[in-house]
């Protein structure tokens, strides 16, 4: 498997206003180019020995694999959850227009 330079990290959220609120923070300190936002995930998981459920927002982050653990650290701080769900997936291509764009816009791109 080749160097992935972008990552596509998942994050899900307690409710809506929470994942705007993440990815808006993300994207003002140029952590991420792009963050969609999936309302509505059933989820079931295990927690604290038990099988639980829940309704939540997914976001799919857009951004550099070098800017991970900055992502991850900043999600925890500002997270409602003990233990959120944060988990990075290399991208290994996909358009390099697309790449290059997120590259630019998580290093601060000037639009003046």
């Amino acid at each position: 498997m080749k160097d992935s330079t972008y990552v596509v990290i998942f994050i899900t959220t307690a409710a809506d206003e929470e994942a705007q609120l993440i990815s808006r923070v993300l994207l003002e300190q140029r952590k991420a180019a792009c963050v969609s936002i999936v309302p509505g995930v059933s989820s079931l998981f295990w927690w604290q020995g038990k099988i639980d459920s829940s309704y939540e927002s997914l976001l799919v982050v857009k951004t550099k694999a070098s800017l991970l653990d900055e992502v991850v650290e900043l999600v925890q701080e500002i997270h409602s959850y003990d233990n959120p769900e944060i988990i990075a997936l290399p991208v290994l291509g996909g358009s390099k227009d697309y790449l290059e764009w997120i590259g630019k816009e998580v290093e601060g791109a000037d639009y003046d």
